[in-house]
């Protein structure tokens, strides 16, 4: 089947930017247009491809057509250069990371690969646990995520682990661990979070307390280093990367309350199996270099 191009485009105009009236500021025509086009790509596929809700999602056949459309253009963009032989421009690229390996070793990973590549960099920024979905559901085009099996038509690139401590300021360890991290401290301890879905207090206090999420209170302070600034305040204690926090742990400005039991999570590289060259020489590149950086 061919597709219409003004069709997908206006299909992906409205999901990225989860309306019909900015999609059609960003296509200059109107959102009676923008709407026209794509019911007519939805009969054309005979399916739906889009949820009319606030904002606009994508339906499970939309985000596989999403998929594909940018995939497509990654390998239009890098054939129209090869054949003009012009000299390349700037491409976009959407990649999925967690906070914490943002702040830490992903800029270092890539160096300076984006501008080796001609390379656009659109962060989008998820729980470790959550950036999958952005790419299933064409978001996004790489992703750095804990899960270990790639979906369909992609790969998984072991990239090695980031070590985590349960950490507190020396003056909060004194006021709610005096005795040490015990099941009935903790239940009244605060708690800092980075968002809701962020699950790895919750699983460390049921794995080492047997508290269930909800039994004791929390702060959500979104991002990495807003919530080691908030422990290092004194507002609550929480898990951070060992590496965000060496220098805090050595002299003294937090503490470790469970030293013995760190925790280390696996991180993995997914990306689409065929990719454009410009792409799959970031991949190859930035895998190698989050390995040097990385816990093996």
């Amino acid at each position: 089947m061919n597709l219409d191009p003004k069709q997908t485009d206006a299909l992906r105009a409205v999901i990225e930017t989860g309306s019909f009236e900015q999609a059609a500021q960003a296509l200059f025509v109107t959102p009676s247009a923008v709407s026209q086009r794509v019911r007519a790509l939805e009969i054309a596929l005979g399916s739906a491809l889009l949820l009319r809700t606030r904002p606009v999602r994508a339906t499970q056949t939309g985000q596989r057509l999403l998929q594909y459309l940018r995939r497509v253009a990654l390998l239009q963009h890098d054939l129209d250069e090869e054949l003009n032989q012009a000299g390349r421009a700037p491409l976009s690229i959407s990649v999925a990371v967690n906070a914490d390996t943002l702040a830490t070793w992903f800029m270092p990973a890539l160096g300076d690969l984006l501008s080796k590549e001609q390379l656009l960099l659109d962060l989008i920024v998820e729980d470790q646990e959550h950036t999958y979905a952005l790419l299933e559901s064409g978001m996004a085009i790489g992703c750095v995520s804990t899960q270990t099996k790639p979906m369909k038509g992609c790969v998984a690139e072991p990239l090695g682990a980031m070590r985590y401590c349960l950490v507190a300021s020396p003056t909060f360890a004194q006021q709610w661990f005096a005795a040490g991290l015990t099941r009935a401290s903790a239940r009244n301890a605060p708690v800092v979070a980075q968002t809701h879905k962020d699950e790895l207090h919750v699983s460390f206090l049921q794995k080492q307390l047997g508290l269930p999420a909800g039994s004791y209170p929390c702060h959500y302070v979104p991002g990495a280093e807003p919530q080691r600034s908030a422990i290092l305040a004194g507002i609550g204690y929480g898990m951070l990367p060992e590496s965000l926090i060496a220098t805090a742990l050595a002299d003294g400005a937090l503490v470790d309350l469970a030293a013995a039991h760190a925790v280390e999570v696996a991180l993995f590289w997914h990306v689409w199996q065929v990719q454009s060259p410009r792409l799959e020489a970031l991949s190859s590149q930035f895998v190698a270099r989050a390995r040097t950086l990385l816990a093996r």
